[in-house]
């Protein structure tokens, strides 16, 4: 007797076998969807709060006036009020760098009173003193220079916002 299956009972277990290896196949090629990788927290810098004085000058010259006034609040009580006489006591030109939240970055004398350094040492003070200024939010920082124009009395005018000088 013959122990072979016959054609059609081979035939019938080739295809099992070749759909179950199909099948083993497919499930051994078939991918999950990966699961989600929690992505690390973004550290994000906090903004910084805008300053609370600002200057929305677009030039120098513009923020000049900004600057004057700034000062001027400041100081009110020793802004010398009317005309200057007519012979100032010192007469100094500064240049002032503010930074963009309005930090005094450096002062540099473009005519200094050389002649009166007590008077040059209170003008730097009072300059720093008033920090912060409008911050000059369109140009992002700012170089301006005023004219100091100093009375003996130790009262002082910014050309800028001058009354001018009596003749006598």
């Amino acid at each position: 007797m013959n122990s072979l299956p016959s054609a059609p009972a081979l035939k019938q277990s080739l295809r099992h076998a070749m759909v179950l290896g199909a099948a083993l196949i497919m499930a051994a090629c078939a991918t999950r969807a990966p699961e989600p990788v929690p992505e690390p927290p973004v550290e994000v810098a906090p903004a910084e709060p805008l300053p609370d004085l600002i200057s929305d000058a677009s030039t120098p010259r513009d923020y000049r006036r900004d600057g004057a006034k700034h000062l001027y609040a400041k100081n009110d009580h020793r802004i010398f009020k009317g005309k200057m006489p007519p012979l100032l006591y010192a007469v100094g030109v500064l240049q002032v760098d503010v930074d963009k939240r309005g930090k005094v970055q450096r002062l540099n004398w473009m005519r200094a009173p050389n002649h009166v350094p007590e008077v040059m040492a209170e003008i730097e003070r009072t300059v720093r003193a008033a920090e912060p200024f409008p911050a000059p939010v369109r140009m992002g920082s700012v170089t301006y220079t005023d004219v100091w124009l100093w009375d003996r009395s130790g009262n002082f005018q910014l050309d800028t916002l001058t009354e001018g000088q009596r003749n006598r």
